[in-house]
């Protein structure tokens, strides 16, 4: 008599992001038939490379492209739209929202934690009603429509004051994702104002907030006085060693004293890792990522693996020097991370042992602008246009699937011909106002 098949193992990945889809990537290419079903939950039918966010924000690449829809690249998975708001382990069970609004179980065999990181709100008066974050492609597409219609207004005001609010921007955080941001939206502004009569380079004001003593903590510090003095030549005013005080109504309030009125708050000091994990029943260290073990399994529960943001993976490169270092949390690492761990799946599916991950830090690369950049890799100190150059190789060769990179190297090559588009849709942030105004004519 025949022997019966056993089901196939259940996996469920928990966050669409980097190690989510590299995750799915990796299983649906090497799992064989019937050998393991692969759930993969995401409140967004896509996975967002975020590098890319500032420029899709600055109009130098087209905001679809640097999105990669989740249904059309994981054929061999199901894709679910859903929020993630419980995970108990010992039930081998997670609750998720879904976008109709119904709650539903999932069960699994094996789980996979990758739900990243979210933005860090400190309790400043006036930031959850003022602030702008820049982690989704929608935040993107919203500042860039918010910051030309900024400009639309200030053009068309007769009140001093008024205009004065509306050209200064304010950017809050120093790392990696508030200085690109800032560059590259103001090297965009400052390329529209050619279109405005009435407003000249000179007349917007960008100002840089950040609570440390230096900028990009990424790179040597020689690189971030370094960037601190480029910004600073494009009439960039930054504020080191400085802390905001309150945002209230617009009103920016700094820790030295400095005060001034701002319609643009762009906050991205810092993350923390998603707060479903809290409540979860997995173990979690004192910053709230679940703690991990080198071969990327949680901490006493084989059946539990994590990477990317919401996870303390011990780095093994510098354990001798720090014996509880853990891997930064970059785009570097979960997408090295993401390709063992499904590695690693497999192999104990099969019967065998993980390896542990091991990659030494290549470095670190930013934009700051078109044609600018700074790079502090493979040893080696990059300015100027060679680093803005490696910036974008760099991020082009680890953009996911050939047809996000063909787009996005069009988007280039269109835009070095044509030059970037600077037209702002600000209906798109309220789309139902013509509407309802046409509805009461």
């Amino acid at each position: 008599m025949a022997a019966v098949k056993s089901e196939p193992t259940r996996i469920l990945i928990l966050g669409g992001g980097y190690v989510g889809l590299y995750t799915a990537l990796g299983l649906q290419k090497k799992l064989r038939a019937n050998e393991a079903s692969v759930t993969i939950v995401d409140p967004q039918p896509h996975m967002t490379y975020q590098p890319f966010l500032p420029e899709a924000a600055a109009g130098a690449i087209e905001p679809r492209h640097v999105v990669v829809p989740l249904r059309r690249v994981l054929k061999r998975c199901h894709v679910l739209t859903a929020r993630v708001t419980k995970i108990e382990h010992e039930r081998k069970a997670v609750t998720v929202e879904a976008a109709d609004g119904h709650i539903e179980q999932l069960n699994y065999d094996v789980l996979v934690v990758a739900l990243g990181a979210v933005a860090r709100l400190l309790p400043i008066p006036g930031l959850a009603e003022q602030g702008i974050g820049i982690k989704t492609i929608g935040e993107a597409i919203y500042l860039r429509n918010h910051v030309m219609t900024k400009l639309d207004q200030a053009s068309s005001t007769l009140d001093p004051e008024l205009r004065k609010r509306l050209l200064t921007f304010t950017v809050v955080g120093g790392g990696f994702a508030g200085i690109e941001a800032l560059a590259e939206l103001e090297d965009m502004s400052r390329f529209a104002t050619r279109y405005y009569e009435n407003i000249d380079p000179s007349d917007l004001r960008w100002v840089l907030v950040e609570a440390a003593g230096r900028i990009l903590p990424e790179v040597r510090e020689t690189l971030g006085v370094w960037t601190v003095e480029q910004l600073e030549k494009r009439g960039i005013e930054v504020f080191l060693s400085t802390a905001a005080k309150s945002f209230e109504n617009g009103h920016v309030v700094l820790s030295d004293g400095t005060e001034f009125d701002s319609d643009t708050i762009i906050w991205t000091a810092g993350v923390k890792a998603n707060p479903v994990l809290a409540t979860s029943d997995l173990p979690i260290d004192k910053r709230g990522r679940v703690e991990a073990t080198a071969a990327l399994q949680v901490v006493g529960h084989p059946d539990v693996w994590t990477a990317g943001d919401n996870a303390a993976v011990p780095d093994l490169s510098r354990t001798e020097q720090d014996p509880t270092a853990t891997t930064p949390p970059n785009a570097q690492h979960a997408v090295r991370q993401a390709k063992v761990l499904s590695e690693n799946i497999i192999r104990v599916l099969r019967g065998g042992q993980p390896k542990d991950y091991f990659h030494k830090n290549l470095g670190a690369v930013a934009g700051l602008g078109l044609h600018k950049g700074v790079a502090d890799a493979l040893n080696l100190k990059i300015k100027g246009f060679p680093a803005w150059v490696f910036h974008r190789a760099y991020h082009l060769k680890s953009m996911p699937t050939f047809n996000r990179k063909t787009r996005i190297l069009l988007d280039w090559l269109l835009g070095g011909l044509f030059r970037r588009e600077v037209v702002s849709l600000g209906q798109i942030n309220n789309p139902k106002e013509e509407f309802a105004r046409a509805s009461k004519s």
